[in-house]
């Protein structure tokens, strides 16, 4: 770990990110034109390049000190707070960086905290700091064909046979699982128990025999998203994650890390940015609908950035989110939604025509924000979250509870 970044105050030390990233990458033009696409749509080849391209800096940035800024030294990480991850993530957006892909931050915004927080020291010495380091990638093997918002109702099973786990089941919409050498894999140990109570959570490596992963093509025209089949899988029992039957606990947590993460690329999608570049352009910004939607557009990115902030406080003072990250979910959803209006009200009809040189090819926009409403939790999920465990709600009825999985009916 670099020297200059261990102890330094926030001043100091965004000075001092910003002098070392100057020294490795190029300043951001104000006029670069940014992808507003919400989910990747590049062919196979492309993608895995991409990828590349990010981990390679994500290690260089790793082995400077800046890659696990809130993290504790043993994984590599500098034991600062989470200002000064955001302060660095401030800096970095003032140049010209690969990119970011979901497999990557998965991997260290989602995987890996939950790793730390349940493995065993075997699994952190093997794990964390690689996927941290961006020499390990590992995907969420959690929805399934009939289990998405109703995560917990999952009927993937796995069946205890000596030191080894059998693992029979279907996964979907596992983001980048095509690249990834690890999943974090949900199953159900105990269908006698009710749905919640009857999960286990393990690490798969991607390549073990039996596992089989099939990219689904989307019609963004990318394949961004898998479906995952496993067909007598063996894990071992060094491989489970946290306790049997507390399956359920460690699904909360990744969830969690990935609702409070939401939002955390602020180029996602484009935004009021792009959208005032393509009104100035076609000459829109008298139009009083377009000067409407424009301040939407930009009062919501700053509601986001509240939401963010608040979350990344209540981290500095030692809590979790929790629900909070509900709150900042939904919100950067609503933003996305908002964009895309205002896109549709800015270019009217050249909306699917706007595919040429100097455009932003809102179409990819189009064609991905609406995902990002589910991805993660619906928003109908993120509402009820809201309404139960912040403002204290009479929870909604449910006819399953505390009845068996097994006698659920499907």
């Amino acid at each position: 770990m670099s020297a200059d970044v261990t102890g330094a105050g926030l001043a100091e030390f965004t000075e001092t990110a910003r002098a070392w990233l100057s020294r490795h990458l190029a300043l951001r033009q104000d006029g670069a034109r940014r992808s507003v696409a919400v989910f990747h749509d590049l062919p196979f080849d492309e993608e895995r390049a991409l990828i590349a391209r990010i981990q390679e800096w994500t290690r260089i940035r790793f082995d400077a000190g800046y890659g696990a800024l809130s993290w504790p030294a043993e994984h590599g990480g500098a034991g600062l707070t989470p200002l000064h991850e955001e302060a660095f993530a401030e800096a970095e957006r003032e140049f010209e960086t690969p990119g970011q892909h979901e497999l990557t931050s998965v991997s260290t915004a989602l995987i890996a905290p939950t790793v730390q927080m349940f493995g065993t020291p075997g699994q952190k010495r093997r794990l964390v700091r690689p996927l941290l380091r961006g020499d390990e990638l590992a995907c969420q093997l959690f929805s399934e064909p009939s289990a998405g918002s109703d995560l917990a109702g999952l009927a993937t099973r796995a069946v205890r046979d000596g030191d080894d786990w059998v693992v029979n089941g279907q996964k979907v919409w596992s983001s980048g699982a095509q690249f990834a050498g690890w999943g974090e894999l949900i199953t159900r140990t105990d269908p006698d128990v009710p749905k919640h109570k009857g999960l286990t959570a393990f690490l798969l490596p991607m390549d073990t025999p039996g596992v089989q992963v099939r990219p689904l093509r989307q019609m963004s025209g990318g394949s961004s998203f898998c479906e995952v089949f496993l067909d007598d899988v063996r894990i071992p029992d060094s491989l489970r994650l946290g306790e049997v039957g507390g399956g359920w606990g460690v699904t909360l947590a990744t969830l969690g890390f990935e609702r409070g993460h939401s939002g955390a690329n602020a180029d996602l999608g484009g935004g009021y940015a792009q959208l005032a570049e393509d009104a100035r352009r076609l000459g829109r910004t008298g139009d009083p609908d377009v000067r409407r939607m424009l301040a939407e557009v930009w009062a919501a990115e700053k509601v986001a950035a509240v939401s963010a902030q608040r979350d990344r406080e209540t981290r500095l003072s030692g809590g979790e989110p929790g629900a909070l990250s509900s709150v900042r979910k939904l919100a950067w959803a609503h933003r996305l939604k908002l964009v895309s209006d205002a896109a549709a009200v800015v270019l009217g009809p050249r909306l699917v025509a706007d595919a040429g040189d100097g455009t932003y090819r809102w179409t990819e926009h189009f064609l991905g924000a609406p995902g990002y409403r589910i991805a993660g939790g619906t928003d109908e999920v993120q509402r009820t979250v809201i309404a139960e465990r912040l403002l204290g709600l009479p929870p909604e009825p449910r006819a399953d509870r505390n009845v068996t999985w097994k006698d659920i009916p499907r």
